[in-house]
């Protein structure tokens, strides 16, 4: 058992304390991480505020890169020492997702089951003699987490952890849904619902892909500047317009987009990312986490005429055997990830990192 630091949440709603935590050795199948380096996504925010419902106390965080300490029985694709990045989608390379070419969200996820345990239904935390629970088969908010062996993949050896634990989300996530799951082509036009990292990663590949607009919208303007550098060619407020968004990108481009991507997570844009895109063979991407509980009501109109509305989890790519793919290619400097990382703080202020990412910053 190695005893360690931790952000638990003991309750929505509430900071994330810092304790010493108890991590049990890996069981067969399984592998035990030390995290060298932890994004902060809106996804763990999600589950702070309610939005994504989890079992309490639980250790959030789910975009990370760490070092091998010890495997359990059975593991060969991993060993000590080996740089990896935890799966929040694992792999398991048996189900019927993971044996198809069209999808990557394997049936052994925990993100719509919600258990908050390790595939054998126990956990690996303790804390004060309670039981904490595991997030989204990673747990990264934590000095040492354990995973099954389907949900980590080895990398590089070289590879910064500080830079390439966005791989681990945000970045395959956003740049992901523009050229795996939505296919954008050279020339098409976009838009992009939401400029956070996620967002910035959508247009990045858009850019990447050959789209000849790019258009970005969010409500806080200081995204925009970043948004240009990385290739977005115009950026909207839709406070700054009485009409409702989606006329307005419609009349920027005449007949709506090629593509539109959702990348907050409200059920708004969800819809009006659907009503912006072309009425014949637009298609409009999901990516946000949607909101527990909540519906949409649309216009069946919208989808009868041709549009193809879909989903996207960590950008369409089967994870074991993309993400050491995508950080070769970022060794490579296929892609940048400097951008995307805007403050970095020592575990303690974990609490202060998630007030900038309430305030935009």
């Amino acid at each position: 058992v190695i005893k360690c630091k931790a952000a638990v949440m003991w309750e929505a709603n509430k900071p994330f304390s810092i304790e010493e935590v108890e991590v049990a050795p890996p069981k067969a199948n399984e592998v035990r991480i030390k995290i060298v380096a932890t994004g902060i996504c809106r996804s763990d925010d999600h589950v702070v505020m309610g939005a994504l419902v989890m079992p309490f106390p639980i250790i959030l965080g789910h975009e990370a890169a760490g070092v091998v300490e010890s495997v359990g029985q059975g593991v060969t694709s991993v060993k000590p020492g080996d740089k990896v990045i935890p799966l929040f989608v694992p792999q398991c390379g048996e189900c019927s997702s993971c044996l198809s070419t069209k999808g990557n969200l394997c049936i052994k996820n925990d993100l719509a089951s919600a258990v908050g345990l390790m595939p054998d239904g126990t956990s690996r935390f303790t804390c004060k003699g309670k039981v904490i629970h595991h997030f989204a088969a990673t747990s990264t908010f934590t000095e040492y987490t354990v995973v099954h062996e389907s949900a980590v993949a080895k990398i590089d050896s070289a590879a910064p952890l500080e830079k390439v634990c966005l791989i681990g989300c945000g970045f395959s996530t956003g740049y992901g849904a523009a050229v795996q799951t939505a296919k954008v082509e050279p020339g098409s036009t976009c838009a992009i619902f939401g400029l956070g990292g996620v967002g910035l990663s959508v247009v990045m590949g858009c850019k990447a892909a050959g789209a000849s607009r790019i258009i970005g919208i969010d409500i806080n303007s200081d995204k925009f500047a970043k948004a240009k550098e990385l290739g977005a060619t115009d950026c909207v407020n839709p406070k700054d317009f009485k009409k409702p968004i989606h006329e307005v990108l419609i009349e920027m481009t005449g007949q709506g987009v090629d593509y539109s991507f959702e990348v907050i997570g409200r059920t708004e844009t969800m819809a009006a990312a659907l009503a912006c895109c072309q009425y014949n063979y637009g298609v409009s991407v999901i990516v946000g986490v949607p909101p527990a509980t909540q519906e949409i009501t649309f216009d069946p109109m919208l989808l009868f005429t041709g549009r193809t509305w879909k989903g996207s989890v960590f950008g369409g790519w089967k994870s074991k055997e993309s993400v050491p793919k995508l950080v070769a290619d970022y060794m490579k400097k296929k892609f940048v990830l400097d951008p995307l990382i805007t403050h970095t703080l020592p575990f303690t202020k974990i609490n202060e990192g998630f007030d900038l990412l309430r305030t935009g910053k």
